[in-house]
């Protein structure tokens, strides 16, 4: 059966992910997110729709699914991991666009009508969407992450954000057989260092600042990578505090072990940290020997105090353990030193160092993925270095759809 497809974000671009599939009398929308830039960059407006899939909830995924549901009242298919979390997400966006004087890109009453009709499915389920089936797979990207199997007369997987080797917080995804691929790009050219290499030097260096007297602030992002590090430092000796959402969501990935690779040492990690719940708490944390704290990207979040009141001896650390993204804080760290809090320009005087532990497979490990899953056509989304594909692909039909423009395959 042909079906129409078309991005409305996210296919040359990481970032404000969306795609609707329309045939057999249905419409449905695979994602809707933003970019947290500043301002917030949106998709393009989403016709009306049927239903609605969420791979995960990953604010360039999930952020702008509200818009969509709330106006439609249509069902989100999702985990119900990602849709708690997202949920969270949601309501955070709302309240940042507040506090920034954007305009607001839904309501409260679009995110409650988008819950009321979330129907949460898990991975192996398979539910019918008229005559197209479809069957949640994991991603391995964050817990709750999911691909998306389609099935008429052929297969297509949807594959969302992927990573296919066993993370400390997740398992990795595994190939299915397929007739379309759609694959995320995002570390399209890139090979990701070792990672057991990674984490030796991350825990060396941590260990180096608190011998020398220092404090290490961990920026990391309160959805997977909080996690992901504070089951790294589970067994570490230091006083180590936990602040921002980070907590809120640990505490929900714990009421669903399922979609978790080792819940028990999450839950040992959850232990060994102290929580800071209150402004007088953040004091006592700014003077312990580790610091894992929201923002990633240092744009926002309890991160920009500590940086404030540990920027100026050079016994302290920041170590960056995310992505960072052009025209955020966090980049701009890297670059020149620096960070932008309320419009004053602050050198930061202590050590800053990056770490890669990406969710995202790398070159290789994508296409290694492809092989497996033995595509006739591939299509490459959420990436900006999808040319490098090309010739590892020479093989395969490989189709670079550009956003707003439709294209049609057999399903």
């Amino acid at each position: 059966m042909e079906m129409k497809f078309r991005f409305l974000g996210g296919a040359e671009m990481v970032g404000r992910m969306g795609m609707t599939m329309e045939g057999a009398g249905k419409t449905i929308l695979i994602e809707y997110g933003m970019s947290p830039t500043k301002p917030p960059e949106y998709p393009l407006q989403a016709p009306r729709v049927d239903h609605t899939l969420l791979t995960h909830c990953h604010l360039d995924h999930c952020g702008m699914v509200p818009a969509i549901c709330g106006r439609d009242k249509c069902e989100l298919f999702t985990t119900p991991l990602s849709a708690e979390v997202g949920e969270i997400m949601m309501y955070d966006s709302l309240k940042i666009a507040k506090a920034e004087n954007y305009p607001l890109p839904y309501t409260n009453g679009d995110i409650e009508r988008t819950m009321k009709n979330v129907v949460p499915i898990t991975f192996g389920d398979t539910i019918e969407l008229g005559k197209i089936e479809v069957t949640m797979h994991s991603a391995g990207h964050i817990p709750g992450a999911a691909m998306f199997q389609f099935g008429v007369d052929t297969t297509t997987i949807y594959s969302g954000d992927i990573h296919t080797v066993r993370q400390r917080l997740v398992d990795g995804a595994k190939p299915v057989d397929c007739h379309n691929l759609f694959i995320e790009g995002t570390y399209g050219g890139r090979v990701h260092p070792d990672r057991k290499t990674v984490e030796k030097e991350f825990l060396d260096k941590i260990a180096e600042v608190v011998d020398r007297g220092g404090t290490v602030l961990i920026p990391s992002f309160a959805i997977g990578r909080t996690q992901e590090i504070m089951i790294l430092l589970r067994n570490l000796g230091y006083e180590m505090w936990i602040d921002g959402m980070g907590r809120s969501v640990t505490r929900l990935y714990l009421d669903y072990p399922e979609y978790l690779a080792d819940a028990k040492a999450l839950k040992t990690a959850k232990r060994k940290f102290n929580e800071v719940r209150n402004a007088n708490m953040r004091k006592d944390a700014g003077r312990a020997e580790v610091i894992v704290t929201t923002g990633g990207m240092l744009d926002g979040g309890p991160v920009l105090g500590y940086l404030k009141r540990l920027k100026d001896d050079p016994r302290n650390a920041v170590l960056l353990v995310g992505y960072q993204a052009e025209d955020t804080n966090g980049r701009l760290l890297m670059d020149s030193g620096c960070v932008m809090v309320e419009g004053e320009m602050i050198k930061i005087n202590c050590e800053i160092q990056k770490f890669d532990f990406s969710a995202h497979a790398d070159h290789p490990q994508l296409i290694q993925f492809i092989r497996d899953c033995n595509p006739e056509n591939i299509i490459i989304m959420h990436s900006e270095t999808r040319e490098l594909f090309l010739d590892d692909l020479a093989d395969y039909n490989v189709i670079l759809p550009e956003t707003g423009k439709e294209f049609t395959l057999d399903i």
